[in-house]
């Protein structure tokens, strides 16, 4: 069995759900409680990021930049270099979507422990449309050498990851969401940079997944167990540094291995968990996301279901992909 805790009613329909940004507002407060070299910069999204709490409690260490994304970062890169832990936030869409080059400089070449913080992330935006629906984030941040990129599941995790990586000493990337999603982790449900965790134990696939598609996951392998197929469910938080060790051991046991995320494929989550199989353990891998396309303007929820990133559509894609494709073994 998993000795990760899971909420009790987990595929109840009062389970309950929050944006995750929210639990970054939470963790960023609680993080400047704790440590009075956490700043905070924004580009004029204070409240859609959930930075408000932060600024309401602390005016003097927070700064207001205005529309102007890449002076957010080389301004918190000067603050980094002069002590302090800035955290910065806007939409992913314009950070890192519109500053990708002075992160790159400012941020990451010099080391500097610049906090970038992508909210709006995914097609799950909604009706802001594909402008909006930042889906080249992961792809983007995770080949920057010294870059953490995390990507909570849900708003209780991303309150523990805000305050893992206020203390991590390294420029940092973390992905929120906009609309509400089911709470699946509790209090007591640990959480560590680089490390993934085992959900639900199985034996004839290993699903992988990050940020809001893990619960999906969940919901997809209660589905597949009613069609005789057991699916081990892990939860990777961390996009970078990958915890191989427990991909690798899942993907041995297993023979199989699924991604999903609410990003570009190429280049992301999958890509990076491609990397790692096919140098250390070659497996046969589905990725689940999105194939070279952009987003649509319309409600969330329809949007998950019309690109096929819901617990029931990925339940039949992955049936398929377990009829049709052998599992691995050392003779493969």
């Amino acid at each position: 069995m998993s000795h990760y805790p899971l909420v009790d009613n987990l595929f109840d329909s009062d389970v309950k759900s929050e944006p995750i940004r929210a639990g970054f507002g939470r963790g960023l407060l609680a993080a400047g409680e704790k440590n009075e070299a956490v700043v905070a910069l924004c580009a004029d999204l204070t409240e859609s990021t959930q930075m408000s709490k932060f600024r309401d409690a602390f005016p003097k260490r927070f700064v207001e930049i205005g529309v102007a994304e890449q002076n957010l970062v080389t301004v918190s890169a000067g603050m980094a270099r002069a002590g302090k832990i800035p955290f910065t936030s806007s939409y992913a869409a314009f950070s890192p979507g519109r500053n990708w080059e002075q992160i790159r400089t400012t941020a990451a070449l010099n080391d500097q422990p610049v906090k970038v913080v992508g909210s709006h992330a995914g097609v799950s935006v909604g009706p802001d449309g594909a402008t909006h629906q930042m889906l080249e984030d992961i792809a983007l941040m995770r080949v920057l050498p010294n870059m953490v990129v995390v990507a909570p599941g849900d708003s209780v995790e991303a309150e523990k990851a805000t305050l893992a990586i206020a203390e991590n000493g390294k420029p940092s990337y973390i992905r929120l969401a906009r609309e509400k999603t089911p709470i699946f982790s509790t209090a007591d449900s640990p959480f560590e940079l680089g490390k993934a965790y085992v959900l639900r134990e199985g034996h004839d696939v290993s699903l992988l997944g990050t940020g809001t598609m893990t619960y999906q996951l969940l919901v997809a392998a209660k589905e597949l167990e009613k069609h005789g197929i057991s699916a081990e469910v892990v939860h990777v938080p961390t996009i970078k540094p990958l915890d191989e060790d427990t991909i690798l051991a899942s993907a041995r046991k297993t023979g199989r291995v699924v991604t999903a995320e609410e990003a570009q494929v190429a280049g992301g989550f999958g890509g990076a968990v491609a990397e790692l199989l096919i140098e250390k353990l070659p497996t046969p891998l589905k990725r689940i996301g999105m194939y070279d396309r952009f987003g649509e303007s319309g409600d969330p929820n329809e949007l998950l279901e019309h690109f096929g990133l819901t617990g029931h559509k990925m339940e039949k894609t992955i049936k398929d992909f377990v009829h049709s494709t052998p599992q691995y073994h050392r003779e493969y």
